[in-house]
């Protein structure tokens, strides 16, 4: 049936019209070679091109971006972040010890690393038993917030299926919840492993997941303290009470390393390795990705990039929230 309307919009000739098409095409590519970053190695890339911004806009924030730069180089050197606490902010040291601003911080965590990796391998050996003589063939994490958030991610994104010990969560104080989880291990409570996560050592939602957890033991006619690892810092209630009651292990948390960004200390690296996760390859990819993000100038750093873009969007002031929709169920987290 023949277009009722041949007359292009806009009065345009259709050979304007094309043209037009062609010069917007050509634009629209050469800006994508120009604002796409790409990190081969590492198998990342990001595309800014089509945020709204002007050709001048990154001239125009290089002050600010300059001094984000500089902050960042400050806070990896060990600079106070938290002036109220006398804290510094160093979860980066924790994929790259190298970084860390003294000796003694370094061996914390290395040490801490390999502690949590052993132990993970005596568990999968046998080494490391359930009370009855059995291996373990479960992992029960009792954390919130950021405590349980982290190893969630990791179990979702990137642990192997099977996983070599299965994975069940106490992130909330929903008695439902709980008693949904105690259902789903069953019988396997009696080769189920506890860790216990609290930087604080004194977290209520935590402390009342770790007595349900007691409970359900208990009640199992098992031996609590033969099941359980605390991750927490040292001296806290927490540590003193997994002392006391003779649990299988403890390992720290530092005041410098934040529950949302701790995912690569022990409350992280415990559960993944437990889940057979590599670990090592884990750390070496974020500290890559760290590498990456600390090059100038910025049209290379997709990190600044992308805190640029959303500075933008939002006109400076936090107008527009950021939605990341992932398109791979794995990284739902």
């Amino acid at each position: 049936m023949p277009d009722s309307n041949p007359n292009p919009p806009c009065g345009l000739a259709p050979d304007v019209l094309l043209t037009h098409s062609m010069s917007s095409s050509s634009a629209s590519w050469n800006r994508f070679q120009k604002f796409f970053v790409r990190y081969p190695e590492i198998g990342f890339s990001i595309d800014v091109s089509r945020m709204g911004f002007s050709e001048h806009f990154l001239d125009e924030m290089a002050p600010a971006a300059a001094k984000a730069f500089d902050a960042m180089k400050a806070l990896e050197a060990g600079a106070v972040a938290n002036p109220d606490e006398d804290r510094m902010v160093g979860h980066y040291w924790l994929r790259n010890s190298a970084l860390a601003p003294t000796e003694e911080l370094r061996s914390a965590i290395d040490d801490t690393l390999k502690s949590t990796l052993d132990f993970a391998a005596d568990v999968h050996a046998g080494k490391i038993t359930s009370a009855s003589g059995k291996p373990f063939t479960r992992v029960l994490i009792v954390g919130i917030g950021g405590s349980a958030l982290g190893p969630q991610l990791v179990s979702d994104a990137i642990a192997p299926v099977p996983p070599k010990l299965a994975i069940d969560f106490f992130d909330n104080t929903d008695p439902d919840g709980i008693d949904r989880t105690i259902a789903r291990i069953g019988d396997e409570l009696a080769t189920t492993l506890t860790v216990v996560i609290s930087k604080s050592g004194g977290t209520k939602e935590t402390r009342n997941g770790m007595l349900e957890a007691e409970t359900a033991y208990a009640n199992a006619g098992l031996d609590f303290s033969k099941h359980a690892v605390a991750v927490t810092g040292d001296d806290s209630q927490l540590d003193n009470h997994a002392q006391s009651q003779g649990w299988l292990a403890r390992f720290p948390m530092w005041d410098w390393v934040g529950g949302r960004t701790s995912v690569m200390s022990a409350v992280g690296t415990l559960p993944a390795a437990l889940q057979g996760v590599d670990v090592p390859q884990f750390l070496a990819g974020a500290a890559a990705m760290d590498a990456e993000t600390r090059k100038r100038p910025t049209e290379d750093n997709a990190a600044m990039l992308l805190a640029l873009m959303w500075h933008q969007a939002g006109g400076g002031r936090g107008a527009k929230d950021m939605v990341v929709l992932p398109y791979k169920d794995r990284l739902v987290l």
